[in-house]
């Protein structure tokens, strides 16, 4: 399905039970709505779940120019007015972990619980050049060259090594990422700065992060749940940074429990 929202085309998909509770699915940096099937798969007997690919990936429009995350927390509000979404659950890994914080703030009220997994709510500017870095490469080279540092950043080596089913599966998301997207949201995920704002989110908040994460470690997350008073932290042992993938199980676990509660 399709939406015109803030001046672009959005791709998005519907599942579910209707007039069940909404769940809204944001994903990576580099990745799609496909991401989230194993989520999907076990959710949807119990919500309505919108999921959606972000400004710049997937079947969405990749417009060319620096993305901010504003932009992209816009971008969503507009798609869940088009499609008639009220008081969703949200979850977010990584960049859709980092416009969920920037919507929360934007949009207050909307969101009936928020779910930052593998996220930050601040990149501090020494980590400037490697994100500059990633846009030269993709640049110059096109996606091909990212796959397999991302792929060997996602996952752990044991897991890596035992599915390379998986391994293909998400390396064609990767290599498929228009690289004006790709360069887009490059120029927005640093620029993150929330910690401190943090406080000012009504809703629950549930912080996920897999215990070998390197992207956005435990300390990251960590970061978030003592800046965000009452949240829960859940962090899913053997599980890197994709952790809805690598441990699925465990994801849908936390997940599930916090979403009943």
């Amino acid at each position: 399905m399709r939406a015109k929202a803030n001046g672009i085309q959005v791709h998005y998909e519907l599942h579910g039970k209707e007039g069940a509770p909404w769940l809204v699915l944001s994903h990576s940096l580099a990745c799609s709505v496909r991401m989230w099937d194993e989520q999907i798969a076990a959710f949807r007997d119990r919500y309505r779940i919108l999921a959606y690919d972000t400004r710049g990936h997937g079947q969405t429009d990749a417009p060319p120019g620096a993305y901010t995350l504003e932009q992209l927390a816009d971008d969503l509000k507009e798609l869940l007015d088009q499609a008639g979404v009220s008081r969703p659950h949200y979850c977010g890994l990584s960049m859709g972990g980092m416009i969920g914080q920037t919507f929360a703030l934007k949009y207050p009220g909307v969101f009936a619980s928020l779910t930052l997994a593998d996220t930050t709510s601040r990149i501090p500017p020494e980590a400037g050049p490697v994100w500059q870095e990633r846009i030269r490469t993709a640049e110059a080279k096109g996606m091909q060259p990212l796959v397999e540092p991302t792929l060997a950043r996602w996952f752990t080596d044991p897991f890596r090594k035992a599915h390379p089913e998986a391994m293909q599966r998400v390396g064609k998301l990767i290599a498929s990422t228009p690289v004006a997207g790709y360069v887009g949201c490059c120029h927005a995920i640093p620029r993150i700065n929330l910690t401190a704002r943090l406080k000012e989110i009504r809703c629950p908040i549930l912080v996920v992060v897999g215990e070998e994460d390197a992207g956005t470690p435990v300390a990251m997350a960590r970061d978030i749940h003592d800046s965000a008073p009452g949240s829960k932290l859940v962090v899913i042992p053997k599980a890197s940074h994709l952790s809805n993938i690598e441990q699925s199980e465990g994801f849908n676990r936390a997940l599930g429990e916090f979403l009943q509660a």
